[in-house]
């Protein structure tokens, strides 16, 4: 039996044809589990009894088990949410000022290896399937519900979570689909959609011609050498051939790549740095931002200055980039950027 929230509209309304069901029955159902999330079929009282059995039959409606829910002093709150099959990842409720940003895992942990990361610490374990993606969020949305609060104040999506988004690309396009579905579905703007990767070079030009989310580009340095020791994407995918495909990255006019630069202290944090980061990017329609480096135990690398993270966004700034340094939420979790790992504590 299969979760239905595998399903896009499209797809449903394909097995509903096949099934001898008027197609349109889709949105109706998908109304039911993502506007009204409706946790079982019989809750549908807009379907006939004889398809809701038939659904019943043929499906089921699952969230996510919570294991566990951190709360940081700054009021991020980090999930450690348990799979079907036993194994576990980890999202993130990050407030802001007026709405909610949700980091959304697309692996159970990470093959890429890059070095500054705990997800990379435990290696791959599986994708996720397209339900455990859209999980998480349909189940934001209703913890939101649960507590009072408006479930469309989560408006903003980033796939920053654990794994690499585009070694998911199958399922991460299903699952935007589903997410951007704008008359039954999620309802997320593309423009508040946001899918980061650390340099699939193919996949990222396949990306801008399959959908129209922002992009953000996990950079961390300006030369192969030392990209390649803090990155071991970039043996095989140097920065020549990534920021080619962000040069050819199809997007609307007004838009621009996000370039996500952590900076680590006596690695990749000096002014030369900053100039040769500027120097990369000038052809590209970039924006920047810095990410002091969110320490973890046992970890070999360490945040820089708060003079030195200044001075460095300040040679962006002197040569027009719209650079921020972003301030990391939920570090004292574990929930920063990086310290994700999905274990018990």
């Amino acid at each position: 039996m299969e979760n239905i929230l595998n399903f896009t509209r499209k797809d449903l309304a394909n097995w509903l044809d096949n099934n001898g069901i008027r197609p349109f029955r889709a949105g109706q159902i998908f109304k039911w589990l993502y506007i009204r999330q409706a946790d079982e079929f019989e809750q549908m009282t807009d379907l006939s009894k004889e398809l809701r059995l038939k659904l019943e039959d043929n499906f089921h409606i699952k969230r996510l088990i919570v294991e566990e829910k951190l709360v940081s002093v700054d009021k991020t709150e980090k999930f450690l949410l348990r799979l079907s099959d036993g194994n576990h990842i980890e999202s993130v409720l990050i407030p802001q000022k007026d709405h909610f940003t949700l980091c959304v895992s697309s692996q159970v942990g990470c093959v890429q290896n890059c070095q500054f990361c705990l997800t990379a610490k435990g290696g791959l374990i599986r994708n996720l399937e397209i339900s455990e993606i859209i999980a998480q969020i349909r189940d934001a949305r209703y913890y939101l519900i649960q507590k009072d609060l408006d479930p469309k104040k989560l408006s903003n999506i980033v796939f920053m979570g654990m794994g690499e988004p585009l070694a998911n690309y199958k399922n991460l396009i299903k699952a935007l689909e589903i997410i951007m579905d704008s008359d039954y579905g999620l309802k997320f703007s593309s423009k508040r959609v946001t899918v980061s990767t650390c340099g699939l070079v193919p996949k990222i030009t396949q990306l801008g011609l399959d959908t129209d989310v922002n992009l953000a580009i996990s950079l961390n340095a300006t030369s192969d050498e030392m990209r390649s020791s803090l990155m071991p994407i970039n043996k095989k995918y140097p920065i020549k051939k990534l920021l080619e495909a962000c040069r050819t990255f199809t997007m609307k006019p007004r838009k621009k790549i996000t370039f996500e630069y952590i900076l680590m202290k006596g690695i990749n944090d000096t002014k030369e740095d900053a100039h040769k980061l500027a120097k990369l990017l000038a052809p590209i329609k970039a924006k920047i931002n810095l990410i002091p480096f969110n320490e973890y135990d046992k970890s070999e690398f360490k945040r820089p200055s708060q003079k030195q993270v200044s001075e460095f966004l300040q040679v962006l700034l002197d040569q027009n980039f719209t650079a921020i340094t972003r301030k990391s939420k939920g570090e004292d979790i574990l929930a920063a950027c990086g310290q994700l790992k999905a274990k018990l504590h």
